[in-house]
């Protein structure tokens, strides 16, 4: 593939398509366990044990698919949009219901960002999450409202208070089955009447309030800046990126801008990858532990869910702080520097001594000695070592499984270009 070229290469990675999982909670037992057992209940025990292994399988599995994919785009977005709409277990405490919450997000990764407000807005694990089973016509509760004009469509500034509480209104009345997820809408407790959201006054409900929310000239200089912020800089706009020349900014912030005039995700990404912000190395991030991680097995062809220590593998996200199906808050994870301490580097070399024990290091031991520094930058995807590194590498170059260690810890692999 490097071969073709990056242009070429990059169209094949985003246009590979969602692939068939077939039926996937069947292959990994996932299934609605009911209502939760009374305190002195003896099905409580096993109810809890169904719970917390459901939640293994998808946690693998999830790892899994980002991991053996050939072209795992459609899971980059779907963790993406984890971060975007993020929603947690640690609320939810359901498996199904958080499985299909990100079965929602997987849907719409790279389609039409309309047609996924649609399905989220009625989707339990993001009501329940933000309380908006809570909400009643009589008793309003503004959480979800609030949450998706500022953090899902529009951004902050872009909306006003009494905005926040008309949506609150048309939002109002849901009812969630929290072992299922099922929403439905109680007439009794919601308000059926007008609402001015906008300016625009009308009989919004939650379906047409969130497309209405979508199609604003706000969520159209909002994604972008999402997508720019979690692929091109945590300190980038969309208008000083490029601040080499005003050709410069035409060539990408202002297409995106048009790309996401239809509301389609994977136009808008291609013109984020293809533009000369993506390739620019004033740009580069720090690796998240889950792209850490993900990176790391791709390399060392490991499969997550069969290697030696899987659960230590959640463990190891649980302790950086980024375990999948749990972000921290409604705002998601942090972003570059902030996963850099002095904790999370000595977490990192130590799982990276077991994980290097049981990769696939053929790549680098075929290689001769002397070529083996040049040959970890191709293998990793290392763009330059620095000096330092270099110095550092010297005293490894005869122990292929150190020599890898240090390299998926150091500054150079830790960092995205």
């Amino acid at each position: 593939m490097l071969n073709q070229g990056f242009k070429v290469s990059a169209r094949q990675i985003l246009r590979a398509g969602l692939p068939d999982y077939g039926d996937i909670k069947t292959a990994i037992g996932i299934a609605d366990v009911g209502a939760q057992p009374k305190p002195d209940s003896d099905a409580l025990v096993p109810y809890n044990f169904s719970k917390r292994a459901q939640l293994r399988n998808m946690s693998l599995w999830w790892l899994d698919q980002m991991v053996v994919q050939e072209h795992p785009f459609v899971e980059r977005m779907t963790w993406f949009w984890h971060g975007h709409w993020a929603t947690s277990y640690s609320k939810v405490n359901e498996p199904v219901v958080m499985f299909d919450h990100i079965a929602r997000l997987r849907k719409h990764a790279i389609g039409d960002f309309s047609q996924m407000c649609e399905e989220m807005i009625l989707d339990g694990a993001l009501i329940y999450w933000l309380d908006g089973q809570l909400n009643t016509a009589s008793s309003p509760n503004e959480n979800l409202a609030r949450e998706l004009l500022e953090l899902f469509t529009l951004g902050v500034n872009h909306y006003s208070e009494n905005d926040v509480k008309e949506a609150a209104k048309a939002l109002s009345g849901m009812r969630v089955v929290k072992n299922s997820g099922l929403v439905t809408k109680e007439p009794r407790r919601s308000y059926f009447g007008t609402t001015t959201i906008l300016g625009v006054t009308g009989n919004f409900e939650s379906v047409t309030l969130a497309r209405f929310l979508s199609l604003t000239a706000a969520c159209q200089r909002f994604i972008p800046e999402r997508l720019m912020y979690r692929f091109i800089s945590p300190s980038a706009s969309m208008m000083d990126i490029p601040k080499k020349s005003a050709e410069r900014a035409k060539s990408s912030a202002f297409k995106i801008h048009q790309a996401f005039g239809t509301r389609q995700i994977l136009p808008t990404m291609e013109e984020l990858v293809f533009s000369d912000a993506f390739k620019d190395p004033v740009n580069a991030q720090v690796k998240s532990p889950v792209e850490w991680l993900v990176s790391v097995f791709r390399a060392l062809q490991i499969v997550p869910s069969t290697c030696s220590q899987p659960d230590l593998l959640l463990t190891l996200l649980d302790t950086l702080g980024q375990r999948p199906f749990f972000p921290p808050n409604v705002s998601g994870w942090p972003a570059d520097e902030a996963w850099l301490s002095v904790a999370s580097s000595q977490n990192l070399i130590r799982a990276a001594q077991i994980f290097v024990s049981e990769g696939d290091l053929s790549p680098l031991i075929i290689v001769p000695k002397r070529e083996r520094v040049d040959a970890l930058a191709d293998w990793l995807g290392v763009a330059e070592w620095s000096d330092r590194t270099r110095m550092a590498f010297e005293g490894a170059l005869g122990d292929a499984a150190r020599l890898t260690a240090l390299a998926i810890c150091s500054p150079e692999y830790l960092v995205s270009m």
